[in-house]
């Protein structure tokens, strides 16, 4: 809304001592787009009466309380009318004071009325009134703080005096919208400066990542020993060394805090052990947490993430527990963080108690926090609890649906996967890349090849997208799983990048699983091209030589792993057992109870053997007695991580154990057996997938 000089005449035709008018409704709310101002807009309780000034500040008040802005800049223009009019009528009409210019442009400034201030600043400029540098530096903040910075700009050069304040008010504005450059030529120019000149673009270039131009500023204001930097000058010296890592920067910085007196400072303190974090500095990081008086929910969160940024996973989780203990409320961040912590390290225990002190508390279910419980629980594996949270979100968003679809395609549930992604198409909600990578590895696992491929297609002729190289490696693995290798390779020679080393290894799966060596030695090629050091492309090739009776290129393939000093990646297994982890290595003796475990695998091994089990030693790469090598797959790490659990817990108590590796052939088929005679539930979750064993079978029907 803006009062044209054309509509303040046609308002002055209509002049009467005093008016009334009918109430305002919905549809002409002052804020409304549609507002018009003509003297049919206003309330019957609004009458002015000329002369009386202070009842007109009163009621201007009364009128920004409510945040009727149109009335009463309706006030102003009545007073004007009635003024230009004082020959007509023998009544001396009041000049409007400086304090109703002032209130209406302060309620404008909290409004960020931009509109409404312009107004204001209009009816000055109609009028008579020679505004003072106080009420000219009002409307400059205004059009600053609203993003008006072109008319902030003509302003600015049109007063005929300016103060500090005027010069700041409008660096502030160029620093805060990105016109760092202006509003370093207008610092330049200030024949005065204070402490907010300099900490407005200290802080300016570190919004916009200039991180050195605010040290240097920084250093040059130090060096004038006029001035005194403030804690928000230094809050933004500390987050630029932290931006650029340089923790010998941030240390001065420290000194000259200290040297200054805000060392007792929150917000300082707030600043510094970011600082730390980011550099590294950790330690430090928390001695100066500890010793910050005023610590609130955003620096006990910052404190947490840097620990699970760092890998010191269990003093996060523990700083967490002492935020609890400390009486200050976590917010969605907090909970996100710690969430996320618990799906990377797949703690299902923690991330429950978690869910349950976030219900207590009545988080909202809107928030992000809510997709990270998702997300939790998926990767866990637990997709009853991941299903009922996001039943019980209102309006689950993209991440909480890709979890899902995700999490059902990784736990033996393709088809439920690929059923919630047509829900998701049915609501209208977008699906992105991570989406379509949970439907393409449902379609993997469930080894529905050609639905892969349609949604593959879809990707792009459907849906806008382009093709990522993780999808890529998905179909490409999709189409080598079933041997269909022409098309595979149709795929690669289309591609619009070079195929990356997860596409040649996609490609080297499948031709281990189908034995085709002329294509395996391709991919592996290409593979020792980019990436020589990886162990598992030799491991692959040499078991696919050893499968095909080829010892003496197994032999080569190992000589090329010593000379070039490449390293097996050991298979280690884990299971949590009283708040305890339990890692097994291949042929592992070392722990407490091994006795007992290898004990327990002699008589299963007896019992398998009833049931039909013959050891899989196809892919054991040493050319030795078919005993010896049946003994190295049978003590495989995650049989050994199944024997503790098995007899570690009550009968009929599930086990669940994870693998860095694929699980190999023989422990797959024997895990399915000792499911069947122990009556046990068994979850192994390997580096690919989840792997539900129950009563004799898994729930990815031996395919993966």
């Amino acid at each position: 809304m803006k009062l044209s000089p054309r509509h303040l005449r046609s308002l002055t035709k209509c002049l009467v001592p005093f008016c009334s008018f009918p109430p305002i409704t919905s549809s002409c709310h002052p804020f409304s787009s549609q507002t018009q101002l003509t003297p049919q807009s206003f309330p019957p309780r609004v009458s002015f009466k000329p002369g009386t000034g202070n009842d007109q500040e009163q009621l201007i008040n009364r009128l920004c309380r409510d945040n009727r802005f149109v009335e009463a800049i309706e006030i102003l223009c009545q007073q004007k009318r009635l003024k230009d009019a004082v020959q007509l009528v023998e009544h001396r009409v009041q000049r409007p004071s400086v304090a109703i210019y002032s209130t209406l442009l302060q309620f404008c400034l909290r409004q960020r009325a931009l509109e409404e201030g312009k107004s204001v600043h209009e009816l000055i400029k109609l009028s008579n009134f020679v505004p003072g540098i106080f009420i000219l530096n009002k409307i400059l903040d205004l059009f600053c703080k609203c993003g008006s910075l072109e008319d902030a700009r003509k302003l600015f050069d049109e007063m005929r005096e300016r103060d500090l304040c005027s010069w700041n008010t409008l660096i502030s504005g160029y620093a805060k919208t990105g016109r760092i450059g202006e509003a370093r030529k207008l610092f330049d120019e200030m024949t005065e400066t204070d402490d907010f000149s300099w900490s407005a673009m200290v802080s300016g270039y570190v919004r916009h990542n200039k991180p050195a131009d605010a040290l240097e500023l920084f250093r040059l204001m130090q060096k004038n020993g006029k001035l005194v930097s403030n804690k928000f000058t230094v809050s933004s010296a500390l987050s630029a060394a932290a931006s650029i890592q340089s923790l010998c920067l941030g240390k001065e910085i420290h000194g000259h805090i200290v040297r200054s007196g805000w060392d007792s400072d929150a917000v300082v303190w707030s600043a510094l052990s970011d600082m730390y974090g980011k550099c590294g500095s950790l330690d430090e990081a928390r001695y100066v947490f500890d010793r910050t008086l005023e610590r609130d929910v955003v620096s006990w969160t910052a404190m947490i993430d840097r620990y699970f940024g760092d890998g010191r996973w269990e003093e996060g989780f523990l700083l967490f527990s002492d935020l609890l203990k400390s009486g200050i409320k976590p917010n969605e961040f907090t909970f996100a963080g710690v969430l996320n912590a618990c799906t990377q390290k797949t703690i299902e225990a923690i991330g429950k108690q978690v869910h349950g002190y976030m219900m207590r508390l009545g988080f909202d279910p809107f928030s992000f926090a809510a997709s990270a419980l998702v997300h939790m629980y998926s990767k866990c594996g637990n997709m009853e609890s991941a299903y009922k949270v996001f039943k019980w979100l209102p309006r689950p968003d993209l991440v909480s649906w890709t979890s899902l679809i995700n999490g059902f395609a990784q736990n033996g549930q393709p088809h439920e996967a690929l059923r919630l992604f047509e829900l998701l198409l049915k609501t209208g909600t977008k699906p992105d890349h991570v989406t379509f990578m949970g439907v393409l590895s449902a379609c993997t696992h469930a080894g529905l090849v050609d639905r892969g491929l349609r949604y593959f297609r879809s990707i792009k002729e459907q849906h806008g997208l382009t093709y990522t190289a993780d999808q890529y490696a998905c179909v490409i693995d999709l189409l080598s799983r079933a041997g269909r290798f022409g098309e595979a390779e149709d795929i690669i020679s289309n591609m619009t990048m070079k195929p990356d080393k997860f596409v040649w290894a996609s490609l080297l799966g499948g031709c281990r699983i189908h034995g085709n060596l002329d294509l395996a030695k391709q991919a592996a090629e290409a593979l020792f091209e980019i990436e020589p050091e990886n162990a598992a492309t030799y491991i692959a090739l040499a078991n696919i030589y050893a499968t095909a009776g080829e010892w003496s290129e197994v032999a080569r393939i190992r000589k090329m792993m010593d000379e070039k000093g490449v390293v097996k990646k050991p298979g280690m297994s884990w299971i949590d057992m009283k708040r305890k982890t339990h890692v097994f290595l291949v042929g592992d003796q070392s722990h407490p109870r091994s006795k007992e475990i290898y004990d327990f695998l002699g008589e299963m091994s007896k019992k398998m053997k009833e049931e039909g089990y013959v050891p899989d030693t196809e892919f054991v790469l040493h050319d030795v007695e078919e005993e010896q090598k049946e003994q190295n797959v049978f003590y495989h790490s995650e049989k050994l991580a199944v024997a503790f659990g098995i007899i570690s817990t009550p009968p009929g108590t599930p086990i669940k154990v994870f693998k860095n590796l694929r699980t190999c052939v023989d422990c797959h088929t024997a895990i399915k057996l000792i499911s069947k005679i122990t009556e046990r539930k068994i979850v192994i979750r390997d580096s690919a997938r989840f792997h539900y064993f129950e009563g004799g079978s898994c729930s990815c029907k031996d395919y993966w």
